[in-house]
């Protein structure tokens, strides 16, 4: 019995062996259909273009102060169309299509699982910019942050649920994940950080552009956050929503009067394959435009008004000047533009989503956003770009230029103090003849040829001999002395040597 015994443990152990390689071989599977998967991802991302454009619209609502049986100005029309009237009883006169549009009973998931696409291609590493666009009162807000823990949740605390999904995942293969947020607002051209701790802390924000040519706003708070703790990304959203200007006004009892950004920053290694990615995430609820004969702003509600609606025409004029495919893009023009250059610029991929609102009233205003978003949705941005990188490679060639560098300073601080001691000897010697105009021409020319390199050194010895050949066809001019002649000579000495 005990040699059965022996004999089952040692089958069993065989047996458990076998298992464990097959499961190796499996896993290594499933990590190349991953890969696999992400590329074709990005693939079908660029063949339907890295601008893509969602329309929505939004149920009829009790401040709407319409009747039951009101029918909306804006519907959906066959399976990406969408129609508009100016009146219920109008005819149909305005067709668009989309890459998608949403009808009044599609909830808060449908919109999401259109747009989680877009935030997968973050985790690979892409600038992903999404913006929900329309005039106030549209349900921007309501389509970007949502209410609720449940199925009222907007697509920002969706975005992150879903990063937490894959951060998880991909952890098992053995990446390791390093994420931060930044949550600001853009109000009357001034960006506010929207997690400081005092809410009334005036701070000056300005969009800088680092060495690497990164954009970042400078004195802006950077969270930490594990997208898995739910308490800790509500925390988050809950601080950003109390520190946000919004204001009452005839056409929105909770308006947002600024841009508010949101920003998730990804950066992951894995040290195995020796392989680092960093993504970034922008989600934007764009504050809405208005008519302010509408509206009814009157006071600081209408310098709020101006600066959106100024700054909603920079974002028009940048989408404007990318359609021609050719000249000046203007985003400097506004803080938001310059801010989302990197996502409208052809490094990243953006989603527009317009938001309607269907009644009668607002299908000027519908009109005018649906026709901007037709002008979005013909823009090419081009091939995204996705940042990532070899660490051992990273690691040798900053080695190798930081020591290239410095030699190269080192070189040319040497020729650049050899130069400047000639001179000034050259110079001096030479200030009392009628030759200092020339002599501060050639001190010109050497400041200015100052180089680590022989070859330039060369060229400026040239330079110099031909300036002294130049001085020396000036003896036969009478007013030329004897000590100018031993000046020249010495200035033609004084020159380097290669």
């Amino acid at each position: 019995t005990k040699e059965k015994l022996k004999l089952e443990e040692q089958r069993c152990i065989a047996i458990e062996e076998r298992y464990k390689g097959r499961i190796k071989v499996l896993e290594e599977e499933i990590r190349k259909g991953q890969a696999e998967r992400r590329k074709l991802h990005n693939e079908v991302q660029e063949l339907r273009g890295n601008v893509r454009v969602f329309a929505r619209i939004r149920p009829f609502l009790p401040g709407d102060g319409v009747d039951d049986d009101a029918r909306p100005c804006v519907a959906h029309s066959g399976e990406n169309g969408l129609k508009l009237r100016r009146g219920e009883d109008e005819p149909w006169k305005h067709n668009f299509t989309f890459d998608e549009v949403f009808p009044q009973t599609a909830g808060q998931e449908a919109v999401f699982n259109q747009a989680s696409e877009f935030i997968q291609s973050a985790m690979d590493g892409y600038n992903v910019c999404l913006f929900s666009y329309g005039q106030t009162g549209s349900g921007k807000t309501h389509t970007m942050q949502g209410s609720g823990v449940g199925q009222m949740r907007g697509i920002i605390p969706r975005s992150i649920e879903q990063i937490g999904r894959d951060k998880t995942r991909l952890e098992r293969d053995g990446w390791s994940y390093e994420m931060n947020v930044s949550y600001l607002e853009i109000y009357n051209e001034s960006i506010r950080d929207l997690l400081r701790d005092d809410r009334y802390e005036e701070i000056k924000h300005e969009v800088k552009v680092d060495k690497d040519g990164k954009r970042f706003v400078s004195n802006m708070t950077m969270k930490p956050l594990d997208p898995n703790d739910d308490d800790a990304v509500e925390s988050i959203i809950r601080q950003a929503a109390k520190c946000r200007s919004v204001a009452s006004t005839g056409m929105n009892a909770v308006s947002s009067r600024s841009h508010a950004v949101f920003t998730l920053h990804l950066s992951a290694v894995h040290p195995d394959d020796g392989k680092s990615i960093q993504g970034q995430l922008n989600l934007v609820d764009l504050a809405g435009s208005e008519r302010i004969e509408r509206s009814g702003a009157s006071g600081d509600r209408a310098k709020e008004a101006m600066a959106i609606n100024k700054s909603l025409s920079a974002l028009t004029d940048v989408f404007a000047a990318i359609g021609r495919k050719g000249g000046h893009v203007p985003y400097r023009n506004s803080k938001l533009t310059y801010l989302l250059q990197p996502c409208l610029s052809g490094d990243g991929k953006t989603l527009m989503l317009v938001n309607l609102s269907p009644t009668e009233e607002s299908s000027q205003e519908s009109l005018c956003s649906l026709r901007f978003a037709a002008q979005v949705n013909k823009c090419e941005l081009g091939k995204a770009k996705r940042s990532i990188g070899d660490l051992s490679a990273a690691d040798d060639d900053g080695s190798k230029t930081t020591g290239s560098s410095a030699r190269s300073v080192n070189r040319e601080d040497s020729c650049t103090s050899t130069s400047l001691s000639s001179q000034s000897s050259s110079v001096g010697r030479s200030r009392s003849s009628r030759l200092q105009k020339p002599a501060g021409s050639l001190r010109r020319t050497a400041s200015r040829g100052g180089s680590p390199t022989g070859e330039s050194v060369r060229s400026l010895g040239s330079s110099r001999s031909a300036s002294s050949r130049s001085l020396r066809s000036t003896k036969s001019s009478p007013s030329l002395s004897t000590r100018s002649k031993v000046v020249n000579s010495r200035a033609r000495l004084s020159s380097p040597r290669t």
